[in-house]
């Protein structure tokens, strides 16, 4: 936020808190932020577990998570930016969704007390939080579909609408 001089009624200057230029992401863009924070926010939750039947609860959340929010990106959010996103970012940004939902399909297939199953873990969380970092960055994915031409509020109840029934169909429920 930037900062603007106010004066008291004594008349000395005061700093006061302004939006500036600064403004509030639009709705598509907030929702696939706050998808990002849960999940890093279970990936760190899960490294602290120690029982198997925690961890494969957890994972669980986060599989389904991951899953519905790869779905809505690569259902409407990319195809949608295809033209105000650098096709060589939204093309990487598939290749990254395929190689996490072959891990995920692998972790899905093990038990948390097999070998490697923390490990498969872990990997996955740092491709997730690359994948990520790359969308969120200055000048990344998010930054350019926010510089376009699109209606990213309308995109976002369009994202939201599936994202519910995505999680219903899935058996989650809304988040």
């Amino acid at each position: 936020m930037a900062t603007a001089q106010t004066r008291t009624t004594s008349g000395r200057p005061t700093a006061r808190k302004t939006r500036g230029t600064a403004r509030r992401d639009p709705l598509a863009i907030s929702l696939l932020k706050k998808d990002h924070r849960q999940v890093e926010e279970w990936f760190d939750e899960f490294e602290q577990l120690d029982a198997d039947a925690e961890k494969l609860e957890l994972f669980r959340k986060i599989a389904l998570a991951l899953k519905v929010h790869t779905q809505i990106e690569e259902e409407i959010f990319y195809p949608e930016e295809r033209g105000e996103v650098d096709d060589d970012i939204l093309d990487e940004a598939y290749v990254e969704h395929a190689g996490a939902k072959r891990l995920i399909a692998e972790i899905e297939a093990m038990k948390p007390d097999e070998d490697l199953y923390d490990a498969k873990v872990k990997v996955l969380s740092e491709y997730i939080k690359h994948h990520v970092k790359e969308e969120e960055q200055p000048g990344g994915m998010f930054a350019q579909a926010k510089k376009g031409d699109d209606d990213l509020d309308a995109m976002g109840e369009r994202l939201q609408a599936r994202k519910a029934e995505l999680m219903a169909k899935l058996g989650g429920r809304k988040h």
